[in-house]
C-alpha cells in the first residue's frame, strides 16, 4: 500500500504488491499513523475515528479511499447516516438471461465498492416469505413495527400529496384504470398514463355522493396513473375492502364492510357510488377521446384500495435521537416521513416515476446532510420496471441508481459517515409483482468489517458478513453505528 499526496493536501492510499507500510490501530483520540510531514507537530488528526489504513487495505484500495485532515476528530455522536431505499431492487434469476438477476446483470461499480468495504447481508422487510407492500416495508425499515403502527396506506399517500387530513378522515390509494363496458379491468394503470391526469382529477374531484349523506370527497392526482381519494364526514371507517381486483381480466370488486359496523357500511356504500360516478365522469372526457384516437388506453375509471387513517407515530427523533430529512418523489414515502416528524425536501425533478433527476437528488442529499444527521433517500424506478416485466429497463434503472450511490459515498465521506442501501421488497420481472424474497442490504462506513464481496447481488448478499436480518433490525444497527443508541440494561 502506498500513499500519494494531491495538491489539496488530501492523501490517497493505494494497495500494491511491492510497497510495505506499517499499520497502527487508531482509536478515536489517536493521531493518524500516516500524515503530511509538515503537520507532524501541528496537532492535526485524521477525521475518521476508525483505522483508515486498515479500511483501505481490506477494501483492496476501495477504488482509492480518500482521507482528509482536520484539526479535531469528529465526535461519534456527530456522525451522519444516509439510508437509500431502492424500491423493488431485488429479483430472481431468469433462464433467458443466463440465470442472472437484473442486479447481477447491471454494471454497478459504486454499489460494488460500497459492498466490498462494508457490511453485506440479506434483509427480510417483514419476515421470511412475507410479500410486503411498500408501505409496511418502509415503516419497518424506519424502525416502526407495522403490527403496531400500520393504519392503512391511503393516509400516507394523502399526506404526501399535500392533503391535510383530519381525525375521522378515511383516505384511499387510487389508480386511473381502463375497464370495458362490463367493468372488466383491461389495464390497472391505464397504460401508465403520465400526461393530463390533473385534468381528469378535476372532474373526479367534483363528484358528489348522494346515497350516503354527510360525506365530502377530496380527490387529487399524484404521480403518473396514481391518485388519492379522501372521504370526509361523520361515522366513517377504514375497515372496507378494495375495489381494485389487483389483476387484469377480472371485474372490479364491490367494496364491502370488513367488520360489519355501521361506519364501515357507510364508507363502503360511499366508495361504490364514487367508483361508479368516476366512470360516468371519465368515459366521455375529451382527454380519453384523444387517447383513443392515438391508440392509447382510456383512463375511464378510478379504482380504490388501501383505506387508511392518520397513523399515530412517535417522532423519528424521539425513537432514534436523529434529525431526519426525506428525499423522495413518491407520495407514500413523503407521507410516512411527515407522519414521523421528518423534514421532507422538495426536489425539482424528483418525479417518483421511471424518469427522475438523480443529480438533483444527489445534491439534495449533500445539502440535507449539512444540518441533519439522517437522510432518507427513496428511488421508485426499479420497482416500476419490475412490475412491467421489463428486464432491460430494470437493469438500466439500477445503473442509474448506481450513479446516485457514487455521488453519495464520494460527497458524504464514507470514511467518516455511514451509507446504508437496501430495498423495501423484491419485484421480480418474471412475476411483475412483489414476492417474499429477502433483499440485499449494505452498510458502509468507518469501523465496519469489510465483506470483500466483489459484486453486489442477491446471491452474494446471502454469503455476506452481516447475516440475515429483519427490516426492524436496520435502524437499531444504524443508530448504534452513529453513536446514538441507548444502553439496554445497566
Amino acid at each position: 500500500m502506498i500513499s500519494t499526496k494531491a495538491l489539496s493536501g488530501v492523501y490517497n492510499f493505494h494497495s500494491t504488491d511491492s510497497a510495505l507500510i506499517q499499520m497502527f490501530p487508531l482509536r478515536s483520540h489517536d493521531t493518524c499513523a500516516v500524515r503530511p510531514q509538515s503537520r507532524r507537530a501541528s496537532g492535526y488528526r485524521c477525521e475518521s475515528t476508525s483505522n483508515v489504513l486498515t479500511i483501505a487495505a481490506k477494501a483492496n484500495c476501495f477504488n482509492c479511499i480518500t482521507v482528509k485532515w482536520s484539526p479535531v476528530v469528529q465526535p461519534l455522536a456527530d456522525k451522519r447516516a444516509v439510508l437509500l431505499i431502492v424500491d423493488g431492487m431485488a429479483d430472481r434469476p431468469l433462464i433467458d438471461h443466463d440465470y442472472k438477476t437484473p442486479l447481477e446483470f447491471a454494471n454497478t461499480p459504486n454499489m460494488d465498492r460500497l459492498a466490498k468495504g462494508g457490511l453485506v447481508g440479506q434483509l427480510d422487510p417483514i419476515s421470511p416469505g412475507i410479500r410486503a407492500g411498500s408501505d409496511v416495508a418502509s415503516l419497518a425499515l424506519l424502525g416502526y413495527d407495522p403490527a403496531k403502527y400500520y393504519t392503512g396506506r391511503g393516509a400516507l399517500e394523502a399526506l404526501g400529496a399535500g392533503i391535510e387530513l383530519r381525525p375521522g378522515d378515511v383516505a384511499f390509494r387510487c389508480n386511473f384504470a381502463t375497464v370495458d363496458d362490463d367493468f372488466r379491468v383491461e389495464d390497472r394503470r391505464a397504460g401508465r398514463i403520465r400526461k393530463g391526469t390533473s385534468k381528469l382529477a378535476k372532474v373526479v374531484d367534483a363528484i358528489k355522493i348522494d346515497s350516503v349523506p354527510g360525506i365530502r370527497t377530496i380527490f387529487k392526482a399524484t404521480v403518473d396513473h396514481r391518485a388519492v381519494l379522501v372521504l370526509r364526514g361523520e361515522k366513517l371507517s377504514r375497515m372496507v375492502s378494495d375495489v381494485d381486483p389487483k389483476e387484469e381480466g377480472a371485474k372490479i370488486a364491490i367494496s364491502r364492510a370488513l367488520d360489519g359496523s355501521e361506519e364501515a357500511k357507510r364508507t363502503s356504500a360511499a366508495i361504490n357510488e364514487f367508483v361508479k360516478r368516476s366512470h360516468e365522469a371519465l368515459r366521455e372526457h375529451p382527454l380519453n377521446q384523444e387517447r383513443a384516437n392515438d391508440g392509447e388506453k382510456a383512463a375511464n375509471i378510478v379504482l380504490t384500495r388501501g383505506a387508511g387513517t392518520i397513523p399515530n407515530l412517535p417522532s423519528f427523533k424521539s425513537m432514534f435521537d436523529l434529525r431526519g430529512c426525506c428525499i423522495s418523489g413518491t407520495p407514500m414515502v413523503q407521507g410516512l416521513a411527515m407522519a414521523a416528524g421528518m423534514e421532507v425536501t422538495d426536489v425539482k425533478g424528483a418525479s417518483g416515476g421511471i424518469k427522475t433527476d438523480y443529480e438533483a437528488k444527489a445534491k439534495a442529499v449533500i445539502e440535507g446532510s449539512k444540518d441533519k444527521n439522517f437522510v432518507l433517500v427513496h428511488v421508485k424506478a426499479p420497482d416500476i420496471a419490475g412490475h412491467d416485466g421489463d428486464f432491460k429497463g430494470k437493469v438500466r434503472t439500477l445503473e442509474e441508481v448506481d450513479g446516485l450511490v457514487g455521488h453519495i459515498i464520494d460527497e458524504v465521506d464514507i470514511g467518516l459517515n455511514y451509507v446504508a442501501l437496501t430495498a423495501d421488497h423484491a419485484t421480480p420481472v418474471g412475476y411483475g409483482a412483489h414476492t417474499g424474497d429477502p433483499v440485499p442490504v449494505i452498510i458502509g462506513g468507518p469501523d465496519v468489517p469489510a465483506s470483500r464481496v466483489l459484486k453486489l447481488s442477491e446471491a452474494s448478499a446471502a454469503r455476506g458478513n452481516l447475516g440475515r436480518i429483519r427490516g426492524l433490525d436496520l435502524m437499531p444497527i444504524i443508530t448504534d453505528l452513529v453513536g446514538r443508541s441507548r444502553l439496554y440494561g445497566s
